[in-house]
């Protein structure tokens, strides 16, 4: 039986099938996304959604979906499915599907009486084209299929209407045409491998809805242009490929393609290999070879922060050493630069967050793990050192080291830490001063880089770390450790928080703990006990004032709910290693039923992939982005520990 398969019963259900995706990129950006019906329930869905750097900086749909309709003796079969305002659905093409199955490319199988037709979706590498094979497996008389494309040409943050000025003009290309809506979009070539009729017949359809914007409390309807359709006749046994794309492609071409891009993919037949294939959607390609990790899909963009903090997971955690290099080259430069006050590349945002350097030493650190100290220091050596004297000096803008050593940043007027919403202007929550996980990494780094330069001689430099290292370690648990057993979030003066919050983890988590042993036990037990869901971490105890767990509604109300008790998968990661780190091979068996809430959401909200963030109370419901570059990471390196620490005896 294949992992990723639905069937009849599931796919015609709409309350089931509608809160299940797909997504497919190209690794340069670009993506192809809906629900597993085919009916877009987001702005950000689309067949064919490429970035438009002519524009802006936003990716943008041209081709939103591909309506197909089966025709036998002059009676039309329509597979398509879209929302319309009030609740209704049209055409109901869901109700013809016998099965959905993912586990090579997203198949779909509809039945029409004695017609079987069989639909494979797959997005090129590296190329902004979305290539669909339709194959006729049966049918008992003559059978025409016809396509009608909806157009959108906007910015996924945008929706179109009827209008005037968009440009109905369209080109004949070889089986098929290449039209453009408007000035300074490219044009969306769409073509068959089979020759076919182009029957011009401009239309607008109006108020296509979208729920899960209505849910999240924006506008919700548009109208989309359909030029006319396409129609041609298919046999029995025979296949027809389909290419939405911005360049033409040769139709005798496209089978060979589709064929090799098919061999190309790691089949989602198991819980791992559904997360390799999740971890390489976040890759991003630029035509100067440049490589970057998207923090998640579909509207996030290349973050620092995530960068530093999903790198080792993506990369590492299945072998992929290289990948590795080649995306900490291209950030390696952007914090260079950044440190040395010069013009960043403007691919990568956020770069001066405070612990971003701080999170790259961090990273650093695991690959030192993976290949070996030496080879870290021939890679980094230069890096690492001019990050600690870059924090020594006070260089950076919003990170103070103090005399205590400890390091010390304001966030009380703007968010500086990995909890960054904001309402009305200002940091939901504000943590600021004395935070606790910049301060662990910054004892896990000094203690890292001390150990470096020991081994390459550097004695008198290794012997001033150290000597600061003892000083963060006895005033971070002066500062931090409680007498109820777990630290305080942050201290700012005579300001302290008590909140239960799952950063105190990543002082128990780190390689190098400044607490000790009984401490640490203390700390991983009030996350046990306050903290921990089947989906990770809770951004704050049940027992805390402010509570909010669930992620619904407006944008405010979501706001104040995103780090008030929300449960994240990432954080859980450095939970779980703090576990194992422990507790050693006694705590395997607990880590692998964690896995099992994870392995749960393979075939819910974005099939194969995590989600953003879970509600922090049952049934922990799958919220935010579709798919999110830290979380499959933690995932993806707790798995490599799991099978690290099962060896050891």
């Amino acid at each position: 039986m294949s992992y990723l398969r639905l069937e009849k019963a599931v796919m015609t259900n709409l309350q089931e099938s509608l809160v299940r995706e797909y997504l497919r990129t190209n690794r340069s950006g670009a993506y192809s996304s809906s629900t597993l019906v085919d009916c877009n329930t987001r702005k950000y869905h689309g067949l064919l959604v490429v970035p438009v750097p002519e524009l802006d900086d936003e990716n943008h749909v041209l081709l939103s979906s591909l309506d197909c309709t089966v025709i036998q003796h002059g009676a039309e079969f329509n597979l398509g499915l879209h929302k319309y305002q009030g609740n209704n659905f049209s055409p109901n093409g869901h109700k013809y599907i016998r099965e959905f199955d993912a586990t090579k490319v997203p198949t779909t199988t509809y039945r029409v009486g004695g017609v079987i037709l069989q639909k494979e979706v797959i997005f090129q590498h590296y190329e902004d084209r979305i290539l669909i094979r339709y194959t006729l497996v049966d049918a008992h008389s003559a059978t025409t299929l016809r396509f009608r494309p909806f157009l959108a040409f906007r910015s996924v943050r945008q929706f179109t209407h009827e209008n005037a000025t968009a440009s109905r003009e369209y080109s004949e290309v070889e089986n098929g045409i290449k039209t453009c809506m408007y000035a300074g979009y490219p044009d969306l070539y769409m073509q068959f491998s089979k020759k076919n009729e182009f029957i011009f017949q401009p239309d607008w359809y109006r108020g296509i809805e979208y729920p899960k914007e209505q849910e999240r409390g924006y506008a919700s309807n548009e109208d989309l242009y359909v030029p006319g359709y396409f129609e041609m006749p298919i046999k029995k046994g025979e296949s027809i490929i389909f290419s939405g794309s911005t360049s033409a492609i040769k139709p005798s071409a496209m089978k060979k393609l589709f064929d090799n891009e098919v061999n190309d993919r790691v089949p989602r037949d198991n819980f791992y290999h559904c997360l390799v294939t999740a971890a390489h959607q976040f890759h991003r390609k630029e035509k100067n070879h440049d490589r970057y990790l998207l923090a998640g899909y579909p509207w996030f963009k290349c973050r620092a922060r995530d960068t530093f903090i999903a790198l080792p997971g993506l990369t590492l955690a299945i072998g992929e050493i290289d990948y590795f290099e080649k995306v900490m080259m291209t950030a390696a430069r952007d914090l260079r630069a950044f440190m040395e006050e010069k013009p960043l590349s403007g691919k990568i945002y956020e770069m001066e967050q405070p612990d971003v350097p701080l999170w790259a030493v961090w990273a650093m650190q695991q690959y030192a793990k993976e290949v070996g100290r030496d080879k870290c220091f021939e890679m980094y050596g230069k890096l690492l050192h001019q990050i600690i004297k870059y924090i020594l000096d006070g260089k950076h803008p919003n990170l103070r080291l103090d005399d205590n050593g400890l390091l010390y940043s304001n966030g009380k007027d703007k968010a500086v830490t990995w909890m960054n919403s904001t309402a009305n202007g200002k940091p939901v929550v504000p943590r600021s001063g004395y935070i606790v996980e910049f301060n662990a990494l910054w004892y896990n780094a000094l203690k890292f880089c001390a150990l470096m330069a020991s081994e390459k001689g550097d004695v008198k430099g290794a012997e001033m770390i150290e000597k600061l290292a003892a000083k963060v370690k006895d005033s971070f648990v002066e500062t931090f450790v409680n007498e109820y057993g777990y630290l305080l979030d942050y201290v700012d003066g005579t300001m302290m928080d008590w909140s239960v919050r799952p950063n105190m983890i990543f002082a128990v988590a780190l390689d190098y703990s400044p607490l000790n042993q009984q401490q640490m036990k203390s700390v991983v037990d009030i996350c046990t006990r306050e903290l921990l869901t089947p989906k990770g971490l809770r951004s704050l105890s049940p027992k805390s004032g402010g509570y909010n767990p669930i992620y619904v509604g407006p944008q405010t109300q979501r706001d104040y709910a995103y780090h008030q008790g929300t449960a994240w998968p990432w954080l859980g990661g450095f939970y779980m290693e703090a576990c194992l780190k422990l507790y050693k091979r006694s705590r395997l068996s607990f880590v692998e039923r964690q896995m099992v809430g994870y392995e749960d959401e393979m075939d819910y909200h974005a099939i194969g992939t995590i989600s953003e963030l879970f509600d922090g109370n049952p049934p922990f419901h799958g919220r935010g982005a579709m798919s999110f570059a830290m979380n499959v990471a933690e995932i993806l390196r707790t798995l490599k520990l799991m099978e690290k620490y099962s060896y050891q005896k």
